[in-house]
């Protein structure tokens, strides 16, 4: 239980020394963010889409001062996001469709999706509210998409995982 300790791993040295009297671990570095540039790409676009967001928060709060206006606004505003959050899977719709593999596609997730997006739906066909139904819709869409691709090519089994599962 000592290495569970909250003070035991602020404690704990990073890099190298890390690892260095554990020989189940051995020596491999903390990859710093700054030296990878696909990592580094990552961090921008998350802070661009942050930066987004904060100016939205802000011009919603601020330059709008009509409640009833805001929250239409808002509204349009969240159903961009939750659109573009849905349609995002399809991305790798190239890759999958290219490699003949759905290994870059989660099944679980896709199951969470259908299931999340499709009762969304459906609240929001109980309220009447166009906001709700129309950025969910998306979300059952691309799980179909999704349920399809995985039927047309399916995942082949990790070997090193099915041995883990006997």
């Amino acid at each position: 239980m000592r290495g569970l300790h909250p003070w035991h791993v602020l404690r704990r040295p990073l890099g190298p020394q890390a690892h260095a009297n554990d020989p189940e671990c051995g020596q491999r570095p903390v990859p710093a963010l700054s030296h990878h540039g696909s990592q580094r790409v990552v961090l921008l676009q998350t802070a661009t889409l942050l930066g987004v967001l904060l100016l939205g928060y802000g011009y919603f709060w601020l330059l709008v001062p009509n409640p009833e206006a805001r929250l239409q606004q808002l509204g349009l505003f969240c159903s961009v996001f939750t659109i573009s959050m849905y349609l995002s899977p399809l991305a790798d719709l190239a890759k999958v469709i290219q490699t003949k593999s759905t290994q870059c596609l989660s099944y679980p997730l896709t199951i969470a999706t259908v299931l999340t997006s499709a009762s969304w739906c459906l609240y929001g066909f109980r309220l009447r509210d166009p906001y709700i139904m129309v950025s969910n819709f998306p979300g059952i869409v691309t799980s179909f998409i999704r349920f399809w691709l995985f039927w047309k090519y399916p995942q082949e089994q990790d070997r090193n995982y099915w041995f883990l599962q006997t």
